[in-house]
């Protein structure tokens, strides 16, 4: 590509913003139920390793300037790159349908104090819910039909608005608990999150933002910063939002007496704190600019199986589903429960993709792709029928590893250890 126009602080603002939002701060609150110092300790270790895998994928992006589905061609294959495009759309819609699911909570909570309407969870809030969903899904289309070049100054507002948030919920808890508190915390046995679940967890979210990586650095002028600064950009945001959103759940926890891990999403939490409705307005803003980012790459990776729709129709059909996609958690028992389903989701599929992906590029082919025959049937990356077999078989076992692995006894009875100890 020509238009080489991201800088190094372009990308790093680019990556605080995808990070400082609703689904990273959730994240924060799952993992409250290992306790403030197992949690902290995690995003301080896994956060590092996962975003090195970023930076590698946004190397690969920078030097072949191509998106990162059309990077899982010379691997898959030109037709069997269609799965990890697959998985990469239903990802990005996944966080998309998280992060606005978590705003129109909020949304809920405001036509509360404005009209009396009934919040969510509560008998009757159902109709409020979808109002939102519908509002949402408008503002999410305004916001992607800018284009690419908003992207920098709408990240921009959204980290200074989110991080504002932030603040005022640390100094909120602040006020009435001390860090000793805090640290001393500890969930029930029936809350408490096994230390390995939580690095599940942590590792699938963290994964996830690599299939987004290089429809951003194939823009970047240098190499530092298609690497370094997603790296920079996404660790240290990650880790501060990871904070807020566990010295939230954990104040609340102080405050009631009472741990509720399914009330640890942001809107719940500024709600409990009585922060007011300009908190919740600040949650609606940064999702919108959260989810840019999103939507944009689950649209963009459409393009790698055709090219009959043009990217901009892509991404609003991928905006619409996800409205679409959010009656799901409405109508779920659980919001904690189907976003730990989405994470486990992301850790099975993700791990063993990226490594193939990784490895057949520095390794198999020595960072030599030749971009004429990313499209060419019958070429260099044609395989068999398009798809190389090879790959596919790697992966799908790598996929059986983890579900065995995952569900191994000795894996289950240390983690019981592990909560034992924990309380």
């Amino acid at each position: 590509s020509t238009q080489r126009d991201m800088g190094f602080w372009d990308m790093v603002f680019l990556w605080v913003g995808a990070n400082s939002n609703n689904a990273s701060w959730y994240l924060g609150g799952s993992i409250a139920g290992a306790a403030f110092g197992a949690a902290i300790l995690l995003a301080l270790v896994a956060n590092p390793i996962a975003y090195a895998v970023l930076a590698l994928v946004g190397f690969m992006g920078y030097r072949i300037g191509v998106s990162t589905m059309a990077l899982t061609r010379p691997a898959f294959g030109i037709k069997g790159s269609l799965l990890p495009t697959t998985l990469n759309t239903i990802v990005f819609l996944g966080w998309a349908v998280v992060n606005t699911f978590i705003a129109v909570i909020s949304m809920s909570y405001i036509f509360q104090d404005l009209f009396s309407w009934p919040a969510y969870g509560e008998p009757g809030g159902t109709r409020p819910m979808i109002l939102g969903i519908v509002i949402m899904t408008l503002l999410n289309l305004g916001a992607v039909s800018i284009g690419r070049q908003s992207v920098k100054i709408v990240e921009r507002i959204g980290i200074v608005l989110i991080l504002i948030l932030g603040v005022w919920v640390t100094v909120i808890v602040f006020q009435t608990h001390s860090f000793a508190d805090v640290i001393a915390w500890r969930p029930t046995i029936e809350t408490a999150l096994p230390f390995g679940k939580a690095i599940d967890l942590m590792a699938a979210f963290s994964l996830s933002w690599v299939l987004g990586i290089a429809e951003f650095t194939r823009y970047t002028r240098t190499k530092a910063a298609a690497t370094v600064a997603p790296m920079l950009g996404a660790t240290v945001s990650l880790i501060w939002f990871v904070f807020v959103g566990l010295l939230a759940t954990i104040g609340v926890a102080l405050t009631t007496g009472e741990f509720n891990p399914d009330n640890s999403d942001p809107s719940s939490l500024v709600s409990s704190l009585g922060l007011g409705w300009m908190a919740l307005l600040l949650i609606v803003v940064a999702c919108v600019t959260t989810n840019v980012v999103n939507l944009m790459a689950a649209g963009v990776s459409v393009t790698n199986v055709t090219r009959k729709i043009k990217p901009i129709y892509s991404i609003w059909i991928v905006t619409i589903l996800a409205g679409i996609l959010m009656l799901i958690p409405l109508f779920a028992e659980s919001f904690l429960d189907t976003f730990m389903n989405f994470l486990d989701f992301l850790g099975m599929a993700l791990s063993a993709l990226l490594g193939i992906l990784i490895a057949d590029y520095f390794v198999i082919k020595r960072r030599k792709y030749k971009v004429d025959e990313f499209t060419k049937l019958g070429g260099k990356y044609w395989y068999y029928k398009g798809v190389n077999l090879r790959a596919i078989a790697v992966w799908v076992f790598g996929v059986l590893f983890y579900l065995l692995i995952h569900n191994l006894s000795v894996v289950t009875a240390a983690e019981g250890r592990y909560i034992r100890q924990l309380l």
